[in-house]
C-alpha cells in the first residue's frame, strides 16, 4: 500500500480510471489543485465521486510551480508520499518536477516538458532522425504565411501546448491559414487557466492511415503493449472517431510503427512513463505526429484491457512508485474490441439520442455512454464534444471496428436548433 500525491486530475476517460487503479491497487492519495470548484461536479456514471476516497484534498498554486514546489516538499515532510501522477496533460510536466524536488521514481523532467511540447517534440525528434513531418515554429501569422509557402499547402496547424485536438486545422490555402492563425491568438490560456505560448506549428500534411503504439518504459526497458487504430473526421477539424485494438495491420507495417515509437521515446529520453505514440503509415513509412507521455485517453486504455487483459492504468501508477508494472497478457476471450463515438455535426440543445435502446441489447456491447436532453451541443471541432460512445468487443478475429460503426449508424442525436 502506497500515498500517491494527485495532480490536477479527474478528467476525460481517465475520470474513472485512475481512481480504479488506485483503489484496486489498495493505494492511498492525496489530491492537490488550485481550485476545488473546477471539481465538484456530477461523478462519472455509476461510480462514487474520486475525491470521497482521497485521503486528503489540498489546495496550492498548481500554476506557479515556483510556489508550489517548496509548498509540496513541506507537506511531503508532515504525510509523506512514495509517488505522484496526474491525468491530465497540462500538469505532467508539474508532476515530474514535483517528483523530482521530492527525490521520487518519475520521468525525467526535460523529456516530459519536451513531449508535452509540440515544437519542441518535432526538434528532439529531427535532430535524432526520427522520422516526421516536414515543419516550422513561427510567432506570428506573417511568419506562419512565409513558412507555409515554403512548405507547400495542404498544412496542418496546431497550437504547441493544447490537447484533444483542441485548434489542430488542416489549411489549403492562404485564407485558411490566416484564419487558423487568428484561431490561435484568440484562445490565450487553457481550460486549466495557464497562459497558452503563442507559437505556431505548420506541419506537412501526411497522407494515410493513423495508429498508436502504446508503451510502458520502466528501467530504460520499453515495452510496446500494442498498437491501436484510429479513424477521423470533422474536417478540416481532425476529430477521432473512433478506434481498435488491436490495429489490423500488416506483419511489415506493425515492425515499422512500433519501432517508429520505441525510437521516438528513447529520442526524448522517456522512461518510467507509460506512453501514447501516435504514429501516420505513409507511402513513405511512419511519421511521428507526436509523444504522449500518459496513457491513452478516448478509453483506448480500456479496449487495450478487455482484449490483453493489461491495465496502463495501473501500470501508470505502478511506474510513478518506482515498481514493475504487471505487463502479462491473459486470455480474456476477446481477439478485439473497438469504440465509436457520436459526434455532433449540428448545433443546438440535446433532445434526445435515437437508438440507444437498440444498441445497448446487442450482443458483444461493453459500455454505451451517451449524453442527456438538455445538453448545448456546437459543432464537434476537437475530441471534447463527443456526446458519447458505444464498445465492443469481438471474440473471434479483428471484425470489432465494423461490428461498433454498423450499431452507430443507427444513432442519432436529436437537435433543436439554436
Amino acid at each position: 500500500m502506497a500515498h500517491l500525491l494527485v495532480v490536477e486530475s479527474w478528467v476525460g476517460s481517465m475520470s474513472r480510471l485512475l481512481p480504479r487503479a488506485l483503489e484496486e491497487g489498495g493505494h492511498h492519495f492525496t489530491f492537490l489543485t488550485r481550485d476545488l470548484r473546477h471539481y465538484l461536479r456530477a461523478a462519472p456514471e455509476g461510480t462514487d465521486h474520486p475525491l470521497l476516497t482521497a485521503r486528503n484534498v489540498i489546495t496550492g498554486p498548481t500554476n506557479d510551480v515556483g510556489s508550489l514546489l517548496p509548498q509540496v516538499e513541506r507537506l511531503h515532510e508532515v504525510i509523506r508520499f512514495d509517488g505522484v501522477v496526474t491525468s491530465c496533460d497540462y500538469y505532467l510536466p508539474t508532476a515530474a518536477r514535483i517528483s523530482a524536488r521530492l527525490g521520487l521514481p518519475g520521468p525525467a523532467v526535460e523529456a516530459v516538458e519536451n513531449a508535452c511540447r509540440k515544437d519542441a517534440t518535432r526538434r528532439v525528434l529531427a535532430a535524432a532522425g526520427v522520422p516526421g513531418p516536414r515543419f516550422a515554429v513561427r510567432t506570428d501569422g506573417a511568419g506562419a504565411l512565409a513558412a507555409a509557402r515554403e512548405i507547400g499547402y495542404p498544412l496542418v496547424v496546431k497550437p504547441v501546448d493544447l490537447c484533444a485536438g483542441m485548434l489542430v486545422r488542416r489549411v489549403d490555402d492562404d485564407a485558411q491559414l490566416a484564419a487558423a492563425c487568428r484561431a490561435l491568438a484568440d484562445f490565450p490560456r487553457n481550460a486549466r487557466g495557464q497562459r497558452r505560448t503563442p507559437h505556431i506549428l505548420i506541419e506537412e500534411f501526411l497522407r494515410g492511415p493513423e495508429v498508436s503504439v502504446e508503451t510502458v518504459t520502466r528501467g530504460g526497458v520499453a515495452h510496446v503493449v500494442g498498437v491501436t487504430d484510429k479513424s477521423v473526421g470533422g474536417a478540416p477539424a481532425f476529430v477521432e472517431t473512433g478506434h481498435m485494438f488491436p490495429a489490423d495491420l500488416a506483419p511489415g507495417d506493425l515492425e515499422a510503427v512500433t519501432g517508429t515509437a520505441v525510437r521516438a521515446g528513447t529520442a526524448l529520453g522517456l522512461d518510467d512513463v507509460v506512453a501514447h505514440t501516435e504514429i501516420k503509415l505513409t507511402a513513405d513509412g511512419p511519421r511521428v505526429v507526436e509523444v504522449n507521455p500518459r496513457p491513452a485517453g478516448n478509453r483506448i486504455t480500456e479496449l487495450v484491457r478487455h482484449v490483453t487483459g493489461i491495465d496502463l492504468a495501473a501500470a501508470c501508477v505502478d511506474v510513478a512508485l518506482g515498481r514493475e508494472p504487471d505487463l502479462r497478457r491473459r486470455d480474456t476471450g476477446l481477439r478485439s474490441a473497438a469504440i465509436g463515438f457520436v459526434v455532433p455535426d449540428t448545433a443546438g440543445t440535446l433532445a434526445s439520442v435515437e437508438g440507444a435502446g437498440g444498441v445497448r441489447e446487442s450482443d458483444g456491447v461493453l459500455e454505451v455512454q451517451l449524453a442527456g436532453a438538455g445538453r448545448t451541443v456546437e459543432v464537434a471541432d476537437s475530441n471534447n464534444a463527443y456526446l458519447g460512445h458505444v464498445m465492443v468487443g469481438d471474440a473471434t478475429g479483428l471484425g470489432a471496428r465494423d461490428r461498433v460503426e454498423a450499431l452507430l449508424a443507427d444513432v442519432r442525436p436529436l437537435m433543436v436548433r439554436a
